[in-house]
């Protein structure tokens, strides 16, 4: 068994005013792929060098398995750490590279050898085994670095952001790799990184993390489509969630600039208070002549091919503090061959069951 488990799993970084990850509980099931994501000096990359033996845990536990492994050094916790830098040996070759945390444990060479070719099979490097790291691409770096980590057969992989280098198009492909990879060879992951599209797609489950506390866990679908509060909801999704103030008008809606806009009747049961509105671009239709709506007025149409993407701003804006204009922005999906032209004013409108509701003064969903 190679589960991973925080129990209240605490870092203070010495002269900071808060811990860094502060009371983590997160239980890692075998053979799963944990993404950990969040701002910068939201935690997760503490989280991970926790887990490594890389910070020490000021207070709880992390278990492998049925180890405690809190206070065992790293080269105890039976895991392989793959970088955002590569951290590749210049003067080695890629087959010299990826033996040699093998050697350093007295691993036979023959048995170095046959476990390097395995990896480089995995990985697409057979051609390239007896090359420099300099005469390498930025992609077949990254794998060499997983290739490293792989030959080990490690209890866990702890990944922190190693696509940070590669170009996008890259990413993209190289993500997608690691991702069937991982399946493949069923070893626990955790992987570290600040790109919430790149944790959407390559986690079983991801961890939303903020100011060093655990926000959400739970499956890329089900934070996007119930997202605990007003930062996961912000933070989670591509173009975001648009957020609007709004107040409940008591009978299943809620006014946004004088607006009606529908929200489910528990939830508006629920409020208290100011409430935000969360509405999905894709959740946003253009309203029928006639058909009421939330006027907005165009102000960039973003052609993407397949989608286009409106950004709007509200034909009446808000008022800031001191009493001037507040600027805010409208995300809408719209069809890709609509004519939709600068300064033109028009109405968006959606239904209850795609509007998500949050209190505006806690942030906690009250959408059920």
């Amino acid at each position: 068994m190679s589960a991973v488990t925080y129990q209240h799993a605490e870092c203070v970084y010495p002269g900071a005013d808060a811990p860094a990850v502060d009371d983590l509980n997160l239980e890692i099931g075998d053979g799963e792929f944990m993404v950990l994501v969040g701002p910068s000096g939201c935690g997760k990359s503490t989280s991970l060098r926790m887990l490594a033996g890389l910070e020490e845990v000021a207070f709880g536990t992390i278990h492998i398995g049925d180890r405690d492994v809190t206070n065992l050094p790293p080269k105890d916790r039976d895991i392989a750490m793959v970088f955002q830098n590569y951290a590749l040996y210049p003067h080695m070759s890629v087959a010299e590279n990826m033996a040699f945390a093998l050697k350093m444990a007295g691993v036979s060479k023959a048995e170095r050898m046959v476990r390097v070719k395995e990896a480089a099979a995995l990985l697409d490097l057979e051609d390239y085994l007896d090359r420099k790291p300099k005469a390498l691409s930025g992609g077949q770096r990254q794998r060499v670095a997983m290739g490293r980590a792989i030959v080990r057969q490690p209890q866990v992989f702890c990944m922190d952001e190693p696509l940070s280098n590669l170009d996008a198009k890259l990413r993209v492909s190289t993500r997608t790799q690691i991702a069937a990879l991982q399946q493949r060879l069923g070893i626990t992951t955790v992987y570290v990184t600040h790109d919430q599209v790149e944790a959407m797609t390559m986690g079983d489950r991801v961890a939303v993390l903020k100011d060093g506390l655990l926000q959400q866990v739970d499956t890329p679908l089900a934070l996007y489509d119930k997202p605990a509060n007003l930062f996961v909801a912000g933070f989670i999704g591509s173009p975001a969630m648009n957020l609007l103030s709004a107040k409940t008008a008591g009978d299943g809606t809620a006014t946004v600039d004088g607006f009606a806009i529908p929200i489910d009747r528990e939830a508006a049961a629920r409020s208290t208070g100011d409430i935000t509105l969360g509405v999905r671009p894709e959740s946003w239709r253009l309203a029928a002549d006639g058909e009421d709506g939330y006027p907005v007025t165009v102000a960039v149409v973003e052609e993407l091919g397949a989608d286009a993407f409106l950004y709007a701003t509200p034909t009446e804006p808000a008022a800031d503090a001191s009493g001037g204009e507040l600027l805010r922005q409208v995300v809408a999906r719209v069809d890709a061959r609509m004519s939709l032209t600068k300064g033109e004013v028009v109405r968006l409108t959606t239904t209850a069951d795609k509007v998500h509701v949050f209190d505006t003064t806690t942030g906690a969903r009250l959408t059920p």
